[in-house]
């Protein structure tokens, strides 16, 4: 309340009055209020301090598989396919009979080949007896130089004879194989090229086996990647020890495999070293030609600086994390992201060795607010779990109240009814009676 005095002169008289005006000034009461209040307890969440470390890193690559035992099988002989022996699209295993085209004639040619070469040896023996004789007569100059040379020259064309004749049997023997045309490996079998009783040569196109278990899967790692896969290497990991898992449409559980090939140079057009991969395939589940995500588990990031991901805000010069100063108060620091690894982030710029970043749940927290420090155990993956479990649990517990207030409400109306003043039940009824 402030008093004002207004001094007027009327005829030779002063009038004294005073003015009694009242004020009201909402913000000095609000600041007034305010100033009673106790200061917030420091919140408590964990904390850690910035240091240097190797961290695990999953990285996807899209790629296509391939099986690269797969064989495309051609007639290796002249003749009539006679026989199919499997059903397209079965599973075949390595050495089964598939095709036969004329065994017995090729079975033919292999007894006359055994029967020129009986001849040839039996023609050898005989020539060489000659030989013999004719060197112990030279000897006893029964015979002349000329008799005897000639008797050599038919020893070595005999001996000729039989190798030629070796040769011609073996050749029958291959190609009385090849009539009995078998799987070169296991796989699926596909359509046949050719029908039963078509004259087929060599080199005609049958049928194609495609193994499924295992597959192999050719991608491309970024240069980065690949050195660093070198860098473990050099340290002592092997190859096979980086597992490799399938992700497939349609198929909810993903394919699992190993490593066993990184390339030694760097594609200039690309900016990367190709790589493979074993994967297995029970089931067949998959099929080559497929396109596919490979994820790979067990590459390292060596020396880097990372925090969880969960402690990574928004802020208006973009992202932040809140660190602490000496006082263990919260300030926001804008920092530079790198690569996501798992539950952590490495961070490429904006904090330094030392500094200590509030990594749990960053809710609540704001610049200046003060923090009680926890300890971090180092497990991301546990802390994101709990505080997932934590919002959850706040989430319903704050749906189980919206839903207690509205009832509550409605509880409370019909008692309100009832404390109706009595003057105006008695002013509706004189209305109804008028």
């Amino acid at each position: 309340m402030t008093l004002f005095f207004k001094r007027d002169v009327v005829a030779g008289w002063v009038v004294g009055t005073y003015l009694v005006l009242t004020a009201f000034q909402p913000h000095q009461v609000l600041a007034q209020a305010s100033g009673g209040q106790q200061e917030r307890p420091p919140h408590e969440v964990e904390v850690a301090e910035v240091e240097r470390q190797d961290i695990d890193l999953e990285r996807s690559y899209s790629s296509l598989l391939r099986s690269d035992n797969d064989v495309a099988l051609v007639a290796r002989i002249t003749g009539v396919l006679q026989k199919r022996h499997f059903e397209p699209g079965e599973m075949v295993e390595k050495g089964q009979r598939l095709y036969s085209i004329e065994p017995d004639v090729y079975q033919a040619t292999v007894n006359q080949r055994e029967a020129d070469l009986q001849s040839a040896r039996a023609e050898r023996s005989r020539a060489q007896r000659d030989a013999e004789r004719f060197e112990r007569l030279l000897s006893q100059n029964s015979v002349s130089r000329q008799q005897y040379d000639q008797a050599l020259a038919e020893m070595q064309v005999a001996r000729a004879s039989v190798a030629q004749a070796e040769a011609a049997l073996a050749r029958a023997r291959i190609d009385l194989a090849y009539s009995e045309v078998k799987a070169p490996v296991g796989g699926m079998i596909t359509l046949s090229e050719v029908n039963v009783g078509n004259l087929v040569t060599s080199g005609t196109a049958l049928t194609r086996i495609t193994p499924l278990d295992p597959l192999e899967v050719r991608f491309q790692l970024p240069q980065r990647d690949a050195f660093e896969l070198r860098r473990q290497m050099n340290d002592g990991t092997e190859l096979a020890d980086i597992r490799v898992r399938l992700d497939v449409a349609g198929h909810e559980k993903p394919l699992e495999g190993y490593m066993d090939y990184l390339g030694s140079r760097v594609s200039q057009g690309t900016s990367t070293v190709q790589a493979n991969a074993t994967i297995d395939n029970p089931d067949g589940q998959v099929l080559p030609g497929q396109f596919v995500r490979v994820r790979i588990a067990g590459l390292k990031r060596y020396d880097v600086i990372a925090v969880p991901e969960i402690a990574i805000t928004q802020g208006l010069m973009g992202p932040q994390v809140f660190v602490l100063d000496e006082d263990n108060a919260a300030r926001a620091r804008t920092v530079e992201l790198g690569e996501l690894a798992g539950h952590w982030q490495v961070i490429d710029g904006g904090l330094a060795l030392g500094d200590r970043v509030i990594v749990g749940d960053p809710a609540g927290i704001e610049p200046g607010r003060r923090i009680e420090p926890r300890a971090f155990d180092g497990d991301a993956a546990t802390l994101v779990e709990n505080i997932e479990e934590n919002s959850e649990e706040n989430s319903e517990k704050n749906q189980g109240q919206a839903q207690e207030e509205p009832q509550k409400e409605s509880q409370q109306a019909p008692a309100d009814a009832q404390n109706i003043p009595e003057g105006e039940d008695s002013d509706v009824g004189g209305d109804e009676a008028s």
